[in-house]
């Protein structure tokens, strides 16, 4: 104890062992730690700008639903059909309880309600089916527009796990959302008898993967502890770590409850003890010298005496949540609110002052944080010098609404200089921090990896073996043989690009195939915050640019002039982008051009399509498919791993998602492309899962019409300018990962494509004769990879691309997208 307590009162970090160590302690240990965990808490105070100053929210409950999927043995909060007046409070209970708290100066509106209960209970699915709604999330969202609009409090959302796609669709209601963790004990919710056994949505894993989502989609995210309900000192500390990776890897977490367990008459738990109190303490005292000064650590002052919030502060408290002057806590309905006044009282004697916040933190009150389409209603509320809430403002409805003047209503900055001149004004966007997350944590990360990975020792008989394998059964190489061949150099490696040249001639002949086509890159604007990606810009930035539908379609007819017959359409996600605006960018396209193939839309950018309309994913393929789009692109994969995608991209969807899309893209009907991005903090064992399940989705749906090599391109990328990822592929990786896509592909993807942009010329000619048989298209205007720092142009002839396949001994051939033979038509040759 005295070597932890020395250690943490030093800042040293603490390992596991001592923090459990340190949630024992009790008598002067626990003075001792409660002082080094307020000096942590008053350092983090001071580093916000607002040393001294102790914060609340006042704001109202409402109670959506007390219907719950769950069987938590201590919860009455959950409680069964016949004990409610109805499933779900009704719109006008909803606006009242919110009107009731505007008048008396709230700020908040704190949406707590059940998990699912459509899931357990029939009257559930039965009003949600007569009311007009999917599930519940939706009558939670359309719930917190009412509220914004009629009333203009804050929506705080607390409706238990969510998915990715939910929380996309959630954030542009809500400021903030929230999920407490609890425990990460398996112990818990597996063994029968214990408090979370048989409720699906207290699996631990779940909901770290909750928290985990919502940080890497830029949600201020409230979460905690609940202390007292079996778990031991060994799982408390774990349970601290875990919160503490997730905050630190994403900066979402705006703040941690440690709730202290209260028992409750008519639960399972009936028969069990409080928490005593120095045991709370002591782990508010550990979360909050774990945590460190950043995360703001909060404990709920009706759960103690009023005389016991002095010592909540003491052990280094520094937000006391929210405090409702209307509503009672409805998930501790036995211990009513304190008087704020008197809470400022207690919080003044122990030399600090009482502030109210909004349900945001001020960290928070921005971009990629804040969703546009709420600045309005947060302007209306917050103290701008501060960041905290302007205590004087009532809150007064405002409109809420999805940007509805369509995609030209979107402003421009400096297009023509943005996108036309060789380079960019601004080495990286200007929320470099915020929108990417702790560059620290991803750099001891990816360090870690790559001290326990080690590549497969090269054993001569087994690399003659995996060759002789790839030769009589190309699609049939095990795992082992391909990452020994994936990893193959010297003469190896010139074996192994000479049997995917052979496939490749034995599957399509000799032709070295390209198409003529433009890229219109329709915006740069982006706030999902891809660590990798040097294209995108927050719209104030100066290198931002947006085109209009007219100037769409301009560049479209200008291609088409001069002989192209694709366009290929993908933007950043532009907060201000209409859900609609995709269907209306590919009509600009066939309104100009009916002829013009439009390839568009990676799966991110579909998702986002999806959430913006309401429209299930296979809908919004559906209408934008009606609008005139051909094919899409299977671009936003970089790697289909989501341990390496979450150090490489931050906000963008999961591999589930993006299977999700692309299968459903071939289920209607639009066939796509197939990429892999390598080269940056990944490893070979990873191209060859990511080529498994290339594979196993076209055995599914048969879609793909090509597979793209995509290495990293390094220069201006934020995640290399922060010394995370590695500066791209070697000269033979880069023929290893052609060689092995055309040998792990075969007879499901019959095209590997190169790409010359992030190449060059030598590049596609080396892989040209390693399998590949196509180098992809003229493009006329590369935005994306030129902004990442290619030097390899962004446009070529039809002249340059043939003499790239005749250096490689071969005759070109263009085609069309989807491969097959363009038709005769007067055109100009692409200059």
């Amino acid at each position: 104890m005295r070597r932890a307590l020395k250690r943490a009162s030093d800042g040293k970090t603490l390992d596991p062992v001592e923090v459990e160590v340190l949630l024992g302690a009790s008598g002067d240990a626990l003075t001792t730690l409660m002082a080094t965990a307020a000096r942590v808490r008053d350092q983090g105070l001071a580093d916000a700008g607002r040393p001294g100053i102790v914060t609340y929210s006042k704001k109202v409950f409402i109670p959506l639903t007390r219907l719950c999927r769950d069987r938590c043995h201590y919860c009455t909060f959950a409680t069964t059909p016949g004990r409610v007046h109805a499933p779900y409070l009704s719109p006008d209970e909803v606006l009242e309880i919110a009107r009731q708290g505007a008048a008396l100066g709230c700020k908040e509106a704190l949406f707590t309600l059940g998990d699912a209960p459509e899931e357990r209970w029939d009257v559930a699915r039965q009003w949600l089916d007569e009311a007009g709604y999917d599930s519940t999330l939706d009558y939670v969202r359309a719930m917190a527009i009412r509220v914004l609009e009629e009333t203009g409090l804050l929506p705080h959302l607390n409706p238990g796990v969510m998915s990715w796609q939910d929380l996309q669709r959630l954030k542009p209601v809500a400021p903030s959302m929230g999920m407490m963790l609890e425990t990460t004990s398996r112990r818990l919710f597996e063994e029968k008898g214990q408090p979370h056994f048989g409720s699906p949505d207290k699996d631990p894993a779940v909901r770290l993967r909750v928290l985990e989502d919502a940080g890497r989609s830029n949600v201020p995210f409230t979460t905690g502890l609940l202390i007292g309900i079996g778990e031991t000192l060994t799982e408390r500390a774990d349970s601290i770590f875990a919160l503490r990776k997730i905050a630190r890897q994403y900066n979402g977490i705006q703040e941690v409850i440690i709730q202290g367990f209260r028992v409750k008459p008519d639960t399972a738990m009936r028969n069990d003890a409080d928490v005593p109190l120095d045991e709370w303490l002591a782990a508010i005292a550990v979360t909050r010298v774990v945590l460190g000064p950043r995360v703001r650590v909060q404990a709920p002052p009706n759960l103690v005496d009023l005389a016991e919030c002095r010592a909540l502060l003491d052990a280094g408290v520094d937000d006391f949540g929210g405090v409702s002057p209307l509503t009672p806590d409805h998930v501790n309905p036995e211990r009513p609110w304190p008087q704020i006044d008197d809470l400022a009282k207690v919080t003044a004697d122990a030399g600090f002052v009482l502030r109210e916040r909004l349900t945001a933190h001020p960290e928070y009150l921005r971009e990629p944080w804040l969703d546009p389409r709420l600045i309005s209603h947060v302007e209306a509320l917050v103290d701008p010098a501060s960041g905290l809430a302007n205590e004087s403002a009532l809150p007064v409805g405002l409109p809420w609404q999805e940007p509805d003047g369509g995609w030209d209503s979107v402003g421009r900055t400096d297009l023509h200089t943005a996108i036309d001149t060789e380079g960019r004004r601004t080495e990286t966007r200007s929320d470099f921090d915020a929108a990417y997350g702790d560059w620290d944590v991803l750099r001891e990360d990816v360090a870690a990896r790559r001290a326990a990975s080690t590549s497969p020792q090269q054993i001569d008989s087994d690399v003659k073996a995996a060759l002789a394998a790839a030769e009589r059964d190309p699609a049939g190489l095990s795992d082992e043989q391909a990452l020994t061949l994936m990893t193959a150099t010297g003469p190896a490696l010139d074996q192994l690009a000479r049997i995917a040249d052979d496939l490749r001639k034995q599957t399509v002949g000799d032709d070295v195939s390209y198409v003529v086509n433009r890229n219109i890159n329709f915006t740069n604007v982006c706030y999902t915050g891809c660590r990798f990606c040097a294209f995108a810009q927050r719209r104030t930035d100066a290198d931002a640019y947006s085109l209009s539908m007219d100037e769409v379609g301009q560049r479209a007819e200008e291609a088409w002039v001069i002989g192209a017959t694709e366009v290929c359409m993908q933007g950043g996600i532009h907060p201000d982008l209409p859900g609609t605006a995709y269907a209306d960018l590919v009509r600009a396209v066939k309104d100009r051009v009916p002829e013009m193939h439009v390839h568009a839309y990676s799966p991110m950018e579909i998702v986002n399509g999806s959430v913006r309309t309401g429209l299930s994913i296979e809908e919004f393929l559906i209408s934008v498919k009606e609008a005139g789009l051909d094919s899409i692109p299977g671009t936003a994969a970089e790697i289909l791993d989501d341990d390496i995608r979450w150090i490489l991209t931050k906000g963008k969807l999961p591999t589930a998602s993006w299977i999700e899309v692309i299968s459903t893209a071939h289920k209607v009907g639009l066939p796509s492309s197939s990429t892999m991005m390598y080269g940056h903090v990944d490893a070979p064992h990873h191209w060859v899962q990511h080529l498994r399940t290339i594979a196993a989705i076209q055995d599914r749906t048969g879609g793909f019409t090509e597979f793209v090599l995509l290495p990293f391109i390094h220069q201006n990328s934020p995640i290399y300018l922060a010394g995370v990822a590695r500066p791209g592929p070697t000269y033979d990786e880069n023929r290893a990962v052609h060689a092995m896509a055309r040998i792990m592909l075969h007879g499901r993807i019959d095209n590997i494509q190169c790409s010359w942009v992030k190449l060059g010329v030598d590049g596609c000619v080396a892989v040209l004769n390693g399998g590949v048989n196509d180098i992809g298209g003229t493009l006329m205007e590369e935005t994306i990879s030129r902004m990442a720092g290619s030097k390899h142009g962004s446009r070529k002839s039809i002249a340059e691309l043939t003499a790239m396949a005749t250096a490689a001994g071969r005759p070109a051939r263009q085609r069309t997208t989807t491969y097959g033979d363009v038709p005769a038509r007067p055109s100009l040759e692409l200059a």
